[in-house]
């Protein structure tokens, strides 16, 4: 039985946490990260070989796009308001009993 949780009224929901973001999908728009405010997820770059690196002003012209990637997926809390913006539908949510 997959787990449930209560709004501030008494309301039952089952959440749905983040569990990956496609890579290929995502176009680093950071909409998602925009209202997610528990710092689930962060942007990083990807380089022409295709490999994720971090930003920083050193290696930005070394970028061909961004990205989001998970940074703390154990803070999130299901809500859903990141799938909610995508305008990709690049991320997968689970139930906690699919995790």
């Amino acid at each position: 039985m997959p787990m449930t949780a209560v709004t501030r009224d008494g309301r039952t929901y089952t959440p749905e946490f983040l569990d990956a973001i496609d890579a290929e999908k995502c176009i680093g728009c950071g909409r998602c990260f925009k209202v997610c405010g528990r710092d689930v997820m962060r942007l990083v770059g990807v380089d022409e070989d295709g490999t994720v690196v971090e930003l920083d002003d050193e290696d930005d012209d070394e970028i061909e796009r961004m990205i989001m990637v998970l940074a703390d997926p154990g803070a999130c809390v299901g809500c859903g308001a990141c799938a909610r913006v995508c305008a990709k539908g690049c991320q997968t949510h689970v139930t906690v009993d699919a995790a």
